[in-house]
């Protein structure tokens, strides 16, 4: 029996090295989950220190980039990724749900299969 990882879940070994703490996960997918394109951009927010950040992984969510728990209906194989980091800044969030380095974008947005993609949902912008 193999496991599958998401990206997310696969990158919190990394995480810890770009000063991002990830606190919790909330489970594992065992089954073919995989996340829909929630938007074809990245988002870019102010995050403050210490403060546990929920990344939407499943792409469902109303609220982007941020989780709204639609996963527990939409995707149940799948679940946020929760991080902080250590000091205030602004980065850029995924928004394809596509990232090797997620939370953060790593520019897959601008891959064909993204921009040819439908989008599942029509995220606003947050800060």
């Amino acid at each position: 029996m193999s496991i599958r990882l998401s990206p997310a879940l696969g990158a919190l070994v990394k995480a810890s090295s770009r000063g991002c703490v990830v606190r919790k996960v909330s489970g594992v997918s065992h089954d073919a989950a995989h996340p829909v394109i929630a938007a074809k951009h990245p988002f870019q927010v102010d995050l403050s220190a210490s403060k546990l950040y929920p990344w939407c992984a499943c792409g469902h969510s109303k609220k982007q980039p941020f989780c709204d728990g639609s996963h527990k209906k939409a995707a149940p194989g799948l679940s946020p990724l929760r991080f902080t980091v250590e000091e205030p800044k602004t980065v850029w969030l995924c928004g394809c749900k596509q990232s090797k380095n997620p939370p953060y974008c790593d520019g897959t947005h601008k891959e064909e299969f993204v921009q040819k993609a439908e989008l599942h949902t029509c995220p606003g912008k947050h800060k």
